[in-house]
């Protein structure tokens, strides 16, 4: 179930919690991108960027309009996790999936206090 705290959706699901921030013009359930955190039980956190391809894709365009990334010919972002279908639970999904394969400290950095 995605709750909204304040400026944040939280998703508390089996073994993390996801918080993403609340965009203007992007509903949780089909949103295309997102920054997020995710929190263990431990603690720990991890910071990830979510996107679909179609977003991706968007980024590029606008790369080769503006000039940056060579004119649109590559795209980089760090911990970025790509998903098929957009929204938020298609993004709990792919956390839980890390952490079950135990691939989540290897797809997202750490984040410190």
């Amino acid at each position: 179930m995605i709750e909204i705290n304040g400026p944040f959706y939280q998703v508390r699901a089996d073994g993390f919690t996801l918080t993403i921030q609340r965009w203007e013009g992007h509903a949780p359930e089909d949103t295309p991108e997102a920054d997020a955190t995710i929190t263990l039980p431990n603690g720990s956190r991890h910071y990830a960027s979510f996107m679909t391809l179609d977003a991706v894709q968007q980024v590029m365009d606008r790369h080769r309009d503006t000039g940056e990334c060579s004119s649109g010919a590559y795209f980089w972002t760090t911990d970025l996790i790509i998903t098929r279908r957009p929204g938020i639970p298609a993004m709990v999904d792919a956390v839980a999936d890390l952490i079950a394969t135990g691939d989540l400290t290897a797809a997202c950095c750490r984040r410190t206090p």
